[in-house]
């Protein structure tokens, strides 16, 4: 295999990645000591956010994923809100809305929790479609409209939701324009036994864990790691391997619903993310292939009883690295 490497090495990137980098596993850390046994759940998340993306935890409820979004906000010293999604939530609940002021005698925007850091979006299929969409805009652009009046969101935003696939009583159906909005779906599971002792242990006293947690970055230093993510090399090679991969799954007759040309972006994009938390300032196949299924799965229909993350593993298998 060729290197793929960035052919001008620069210092100054390379001082940036090792501090991204002792960052990185500083906060992995400080996470750990609230949630057990879910280190890689918890890098992968880590990973997406750095990416300026947005992360669907799909999974039963008591699994820790309000705590997960409450711990990692905490740790990087962002402002944090969660939203509990329910069937007669308005999308002005979500976003804001003018409120006549006795004293003016004027109207004045008030904010809704969407203006934070790492919004929690809790249950987000509970909503009716109407208020889910609310959240399209915000997603996608940083920004709401209310009345014709943008306002614009502080960096960072990013949005965790959840979704709990076991009750489907009183629920709505996300459709794919929402799907697509987030790029990774995971799953927290149930923790290994040894680690649910430990967690017995952590969260059975006086105090919460998370109310001792303090931070061990600040938010300038986590928007830095968000900048820093366009900066690690793609080479052609690589650009040519994603895109075989993203042809190879179009071509397969299995794949009623294929990656669009926007979520092949958003692979690329958590690659170098992932590329980064291994030091490194260029892109490899290996990044690729590591997040794929997490980017790809959700996005897609596959016919069948293969689930798409079995579909992305089997395909990828299928695709030279040149």
């Amino acid at each position: 295999m060729k290197p793929f490497q960035n052919p001008s090495s620069n210092p100054e990137l390379a001082a940036r990645i090792r501090t991204f980098r002792d960052q990185f596993e500083q906060v992995l850390g400080n996470v750990g000591h609230v949630i057990k046994g879910k280190e890689e759940v918890v890098r992968k998340v880590l990973i997406a956010l750095t990416a300026r993306g947005h992360v669907l935890l799909l999974d039963v409820p008591g699994t820790g994923k309000t705590m997960l979004a409450r711990t990692i906000a905490a740790s990087v010293h962002c402002d944090f809100k969660r939203i509990q999604f329910t069937p007669d939530l308005l999308p002005m609940d979500i976003t804001g809305s003018n409120v006549f002021n006795l004293r003016t005698k004027a109207f004045e925007f008030q904010r809704g929790p969407v203006f934070t850091n790492i919004l929690l979006a809790d249950e987000l299929n509970r909503a009716t479609p109407k208020t889910q969409s609310a959240l399209l805009e915000v997603m996608a652009e940083r920004q709401v409209t209310v009345e014709g009046n943008t306002y614009q969101l502080e960096a960072p935003f990013q949005v965790m939701a959840t979704m709990n696939p076991l009750d489907h009583d009183g629920t709505y159906v996300l459709p794919a324009a929402q799907l697509d909005r987030f790029t990774m779906q995971l799953t927290m599971g149930f923790p290994p036994p040894e680690a649910e002792m430990e967690m017995l242990d952590v969260h059975l006293g006086v105090r919460s864990p998370i109310d001792d947690l303090e931070a061990v970055i600040q938010k300038e230093q986590f928007v830095a790691w968000q900048e820093t993510v366009p900066l690690v090399y793609v080479s052609d090679a690589v650009k040519r391997y994603v895109v075989d991969l993203a042809n190879v799954i179009r071509g397969d007759a299995r794949a009623l619903s294929p990656p669009s040309p926007r979520s092949i972006l958003m692979l690329v994009r958590t690659a170098q993310a992932h590329a980064l938390t291994q030091a490194r300032d260029h892109l490899t196949p290996d990044d690729v292939q590591v997040i794929a299924a997490d980017v790809l799965s959700h996005r897609m229909v596959i016919s069948g009883d293969a689930t798409g993350r079995a579909f992305v593993d089997e395909l990828m298998r299928k695709v030279a690295v040149l």
